[in-house]
């Protein structure tokens, strides 16, 4: 038995509206309406818009039906904060601090940091907004060794940018190694990050270096219904195999 694609009818009729008719915040037609138009069963409509929904594309409302969700924004890996990176876009940033201490590094930071187990760091929770909308929950460790002022003053007061204050420390950031994976956000994540139906968020485990000294190390999660991962590519180099040598 051929497969039934009815519902791709339906999705390329909403993916249509959204594009072109449709504005941020619109309600599309109901599952009623859509079921008349295309002759289908509600099933069907409604594996149509949870592929919508799945892709960042609608948002869903409990009570209130199924809205046309805001573009996501494209997230380059570069070597920038939050909200530098914010700004690159358009958008205004802004960060609230929400736990600053200092601790003993876990094991897995103090190899991270290349620290001995139990050195201490600089422990920061912050979450940033773009735009008045939650968009990423960032943790971060810092060596106290090398930033031992990092938390002195009121939380008010501290800084935007912790690569700002690498730098202002002589320790300019020039490379850094990416961990990138996706998963489900937990209950506090979900929470902070206003995620509705779509909990998926993107995960990026970084650590940050200014030559061979490890600055920072951090685990982020941006929400996957507003963030896509862009990675540009170029072309391997030749393989470089060596002569064999003759007897």
């Amino acid at each position: 038995m051929a497969p039934d694609y009815k519902h791709v009818r339906v999705r390329d009729y909403l993916r249509g509206l959204v594009a072109h008719e449709l504005a941020v915040g619109d309600t599309i037609p109901s599952e009623r309406e859509l079921c008349e138009r295309f002759g289908v069963s509600r099933m069907t409509v409604r594996q149509a818009i949870d592929a919508l929904v799945n892709e960042g594309l609608l948002h869903r409302e409990q009570g209130r039906g199924t809205f046309v969700a805001p573009p996501r924004t494209d997230m380059e890996l570069r070597l920038v904060g939050f909200g530098d990176d914010m700004r690159r876009r358009g958008m205004t940033p802004h960060t609230d601090l929400l736990d600053a201490e200092t601790v003993e590094a876990p094991w897995d930071v103090a190899e991270s940091l290349e620290l001995e187990a139990g050195a201490a760091v600089h422990h920061v929770q912050r979450l940033g907004w773009a735009d008045g909308r939650p968009m990423a929950l960032e943790e971060a460790w810092v060596s106290a060794a090398i930033f031992p002022d990092l938390l002195d003053g009121a939380p008010d007061a501290f800084p935007e940018s912790l690569y700002a204050t690498f730098r202002d420390h002589g320790h300019d950031p020039d490379w850094g190694e990416d961990t990138v994976s996706a998963s489900d956000a937990s209950e506090h994540e979900a929470e902070l990050l206003r995620l509705g139906s779509a909990r998926t968020v993107l995960r990026i485990a970084r650590r940050t270096f200014a030559g061979q000294v490890a600055c920072a190390f951090s685990r982020s999660c941006y929400r996957a219904d507003r963030y896509t991962l862009w990675v540009p590519l170029t072309a391997p180099n030749p393989v470089v195999t060596p002569a064999r040598r003759h007897r």
